[in-house]
């Protein structure tokens, strides 16, 4: 298997190679022994590989910028690295930003906050409270968990969606094109019989000769409408208004919610351990939560100033589950409330992809019978009249 590896070498030079090796371990134990100090290793993928020249990964400049911190360069050294692999570019761009901001004696949250972009506030406090602390990395660690369980869970979220996703659009291909192309075409064959078919065949046959005779209409009716639903959800208001209508489905809504909250404490939990006081960070997370439940987030931070236990004050405003509230009353006790945010957002996490998982399991049996009824029912009032003929025949 080919990897690819960026490393420095004894002249604390950037290099990229590729090397085969069984593991990703057996790689870099390799790369090590050519006297090489890997900062950056990833499976090398094959065929071409499209890259967006305006993508900044903060996840990836993340994870390297760690790597050259524990070998044992400073932050300006770690950044020149990284921008000089860069070669053109809005990375490079970016990186050479953050140097040049160093050098005029900017704080690294403060470079970091000159691009907004691609920098969310989250990460910026996250940076800036390491800054009083004096560590850099384990922030950096903290925010790339914090990442890597985010990815976890939405990852989860699309697996269990694709496949139901792939039966709909098939699905309804086959649908438009019986009903666009085949009906038409059998209702010319039957024109004549029109009065002697079966009242459902009938009607079949009947739309289809409304759509053989105005298809570029109807074409243009579709075409119109899904360019209509694209640009509505492309709106705000239009995206707020489906949304709230989505929360309002007893089913979903409560699962919606139940996500919403394990964002909530996934990120609370990561700005508490990076040291940021509680009021900030649950103000800091405020904008990850859907609209419905930000006042909420306002109610709760009003009741912890006036000074009740953030257990209390998250549960009575409607933000935390009963597993949530006991949770963090024990985090309260043992003065962890990090640690114990982080615990309950894994908890709800899988409680989330559990029923995400158990629904497809149940919907896509459901899903496939529906369309296999549908696609039945055409075929089958298209050929009744001829089954028809043949036992009048008989």
């Amino acid at each position: 298997m080919q990897f690819s590896i960026h490393a420095l070498d004894a002249q604390r030079q950037i290099v990229a190679l590729q090397l085969e090796a069984a593991s990703e371990a057996a790689a870099r134990s390799s790369a090590r022994g050519r006297g090489l100090d890997v900062f950056s290793i990833a499976p090398a993928r094959a065929g071409l590989r499209v890259r967006r020249a305006g993508a900044f990964p903060t996840m990836l400049f993340s994870a390297e910028l760690r790597s050259l911190l524990e070998a044992g360069l400073n932050l300006v050294e770690a950044l020149q690295t990284l921008a000089e692999k860069e070669p053109h570019g809005e990375r490079q761009v970016v990186l050479s930003g953050l140097v040049r901001a160093l050098h005029r004696g900017e704080a690294f949250s403060q470079a970091l906050g000159a691009f907004p972009r691609h920098f969310s506030p989250l990460y910026v406090a996250t940076m800036k409270a390491s800054e009083r602390t004096g560590s850099l990395r384990e922030a950096l660690g903290r925010f790339i968990d914090y990442q890597e369980e985010l990815e976890r869970v939405r990852k989860k979220v699309v697996s269990a969606c694709i496949y139901p996703a792939i039966l709909v659009v098939v699905g309804s291909l086959v649908l438009a094109f019986l009903m666009l192309y085949v009906v038409p075409r059998f209702a010319r064959v039957y024109e004549e019989t029109a009065g002697t078919l079966p009242f459902f065949s009938r009607l079949l046959l009947g739309f289809g000769s409304f759509v053989g005779e105005h298809g570029w209409l109807i074409a243009l009716c579709l075409v119109s409408g899904i360019a209509g639903a694209i640009l509505a959800l492309s709106r705000p208001a239009a995206r707020a208004w489906l949304n709230a209508r989505l929360w309002r489905l007893p089913a979903l809504g409560s699962r919606l919610k139940t996500y919403q909250l394990a964002r909530l404490y996934r990120s609370a939990g990561m700005l508490l351990r990076a040291g940021i006081p509680a009021l900030r960070a649950l103000e800091m997370a405020q904008d990850l939560l859907a609209a419905q439940l930000r006042s909420r987030l306002v109610e709760a931070r009003r009741s912890i100033e006036q000074g009740r236990p953030m257990s209390a004050a998250l549960g009575s405003a409607g933000l935390a589950t009963p597993v949530a509230a006991r949770m963090m009353a024990v985090g309260e006790r043992s003065g962890d409330m990090g640690r114990m945010f982080s615990e309950i957002a894994r908890f709800h996490e899988d409680q989330v992809a559990r029923e995400l998982d158990w629904f497809t399991r149940a919907f896509e049996p459901v899903l496939m019978a529906v369309l296999g009824l549908a696609i039945g029912m055409v075929v089958v009032l298209m050929y009744m009249p001829i089954f028809e003929l043949a036992g009048s025949i008989r």
